[in-house]
């Protein structure tokens, strides 16, 4: 592809190496968004589900909503140009890992999975690990009546019978649908610090922490909080990911994935 013209006086603009469709909504994809920013190497657009109201966009191309499963996946990529397709949604977004996954394959256009390493418990923790929310709804009243609850909004309906047991639920829009009875909500967007985490558990007495496996520093203060006040906590384990997708913990990995021009044969 020829360079397009640079300004009068100075070197011609350098073509674009390809089209970025960034599969986003977590700190990890705007830190990628940013750095490929600043490179002005590829055309970037950032896909974000439109779950929170108000996101914290990145820079660079946004488009909000669904493709219509893993078809409508392959035809906007087909339609658009994409050259490269990097899932970094949150390690509970499931299905849409899964429609890359097959969309990728359809359209013979490469994937990469940013994925933020999970947690793993440390001398002093408490931890109980469930595979479902349903799971940890059914094992909280055996650990405790105060739960910090910080699994998101869209899965409090697994806890809705639960009668006897307070909740208090952080989360970065209000919650919709069926509610615990008993309930008071925090809304909050992270990173949250250790001494303010430490101070929320014991203004609300907490006696369980309840959370999904999401990894990343922004949030993991809550389990150090809860590691030195002696409190079990529950842990959802992640989903199931799409077998034999290359897969990276860090945006400086998938930056190096790019940098190479790999095809579908590349890895981080």
């Amino acid at each position: 592809m020829p360079a397009e013209p640079g300004p009068a006086g100075g070197e011609p603009a350098r073509a674009p190496l390809g089209h970025v469709l960034l599969l986003g909504g977590t700190t990890e994809a705007r830190r990628l968004a940013q750095a490929l920013a600043g490179r002005d190497a590829y055309r970037v657009t950032t896909s974000l589900a439109g779950r929170v109201a108000a996101p914290v966009l990145p820079p660079g191309e946004v488009r909000v909503g669904g493709f219509g499963g893993p078809a409508g996946l392959a035809e906007w990529i087909a339609a658009h140009g994409v050259t490269h397709l990097v899932d970094a949604t949150h390690p509970f977004a499931e299905r849409m890992s899964f429609n890359a996954a097959a969309a990728a394959q359809s359209s013979g256009v490469p994937l990469l999975a940013l994925r933020r390493p999970g947690w793993t418990p440390e001398p002093g923790d408490d931890w109980t690990f469930t595979d479902s929310l349903a799971e940890a709804a059914a094992a909280l009243p055996s650990l405790g009546r105060r739960a910090f609850l910080t699994t998101g909004r869209t899965g409090l309906h697994a806890f809705a019978g639960l009668t006897d047991t307070w909740f208090l639920v952080r989360s970065v829009d209000p919650p919709a649908g069926a509610v615990p009875p008993r309930l008071e909500v925090l809304l909050a967007r992270g990173p949250f610090g250790l001494d303010a985490e430490r101070e929320l558990l014991a203004r609300h007495r907490i006696d369980v922490l309840v959370t999904k496996d999401s990894g990343g520093s922004a949030t993991a203060p809550k389990l150090t909080a809860a590691r030195e006040a002696g409190l079990p906590v529950l842990v959802v384990r992640r989903p199931p990911v799409p077998a034999g997708v290359a897969e990276t913990g860090s945006p400086e990995a998938v930056l190096r994935w790019l940098g190479t021009g790999e095809g579908r044969d590349g890895s981080a």
